[in-house]
């Protein structure tokens, strides 16, 4: 008796995607690892492979942002 599987893993990703993996610290081209382990897509391996850098800038820069620390430029009434 053959036995068919009950779910095909389905490729979601596509050649020329790229991800940063936070589980493996790796990047893929695809995606290979599940979305809640990865960051992406980008556009090149080079732009996943500094995916980690690329956000220590960005949180850097919005903690400083002085739209975050003042409740008038958030619109905040109290």
């Amino acid at each position: 008796m053959e036995h068919m599987a009950l779910f095909k893993r389905k490729a979601t990703g596509r050649p020329g995607e790229w991800f940063y993996c936070l589980e493996h610290h790796t990047v893929e081209e695809g995606p290979e690892c599940p979305a809640k382990d990865r960051m992406g897509p980008y556009a090149s391996r080079s732009e996943a492979e500094h995916a980690m850098e690329t956000a220590r800038d960005r949180n850097a820069r919005w903690e400083n942002d002085p739209r975050w620390s003042d409740p008038a430029a958030r619109g905040d009434t109290d």
